[in-house]
C-alpha cells in the first residue's frame, strides 16, 4: 500500500481532467466546468505554463490533485504560491493523500524562496477544518472579489490608452 506525489505530465490531461469533473461534482459545479484536455495542455505544458499540477496516486492509480501558480507578495517582497484546486477522491480520503500534495507544495514554496502559501475554500467546505488543523489561517477580514464574462470584456474596452 503506496501514496505517492508526482509532477503532473503532458500525457496526464485526461486524469486532470478527470479530477478536475470529480472536483466540480462534489462542489456541485460541473455545469460551470468550461475545461479541455486540450486547455490544460496548451496553457500547463507548453513552453510558457501558467499552472503546475501535482498528482497522488495510490497504488498507481490518480487519487487526488492540486494544481497551482506562482503569486507574488508586494509586502513581502517575494513570490508565494497560490493553490488553485485540491482534491482528493472521497473513497481515497483518510490516506494521507491531501496533507502529501500540501506538503509537497509547501516544500516547493521554500525551495522557491516563496513566503506564503494561500487558497481559498468554500464555506460549506468540511476540509476547513483540516486546513486550519495545518496551521492555515482563516483570512476573514479579505473578501473575494472575480471578473469574468461580459464584464471582464467591458472592462477591457474601456482601455483608451
Amino acid at each position: 500500500m503506496t501514496l505517492s506525489i508526482r509532477k503532473a505530465e503532458p500525457g496526464d490531461t485526461g486524469v486532470i481532467m478527470g479530477l478536475v469533473r470529480d472536483l466540480a461534482a462534489f462542489e456541485d459545479l460541473l455545469d460551470d466546468v468550461r475545461a479541455t484536455e486540450q486547455d490544460f495542455l496548451d496553457t500547463g505544458f507548453s513552453s510558457h505554463p501558467y499552472f503546475e499540477c501535482l498528482l497522488a496516486e495510490w497504488q498507481g492509480k490518480a487519487v487526488g490533485f492540486a494544481l497551482f501558480f506562482h503569486n507574488y507578495s508586494t509586502f513581502e517582497g517575494r513570490p508565494g504560491i497560490y493553490l488553485e484546486d485540491i482534491f482528493v477522491k472521497p473513497e481515497a480520503r483518510g490516506l494521507g493523500a491531501g496533507k502529501a500534495l500540501l506538503a509537497r507544495i509547501a516544500k516547493l514554496a521554500i525551495e522557491r524562496d516563496c513566503r506564503r502559501l494561500d487558497l481559498s475554500v468554500l464555506h460549506w467546505n468540511p476540509a476547513r477544518a483540516f486546513y486550519e488543523s495545518l496551521e492555515m489561517t482563516h483570512m476573514n477580514e479579505w473578501c473575494a472579489y472575480r471578473l469574468s464574462g461580459n464584464g471582464l470584456k467591458t472592462l477591457a474596452d474601456s482601455d483608451r490608452t
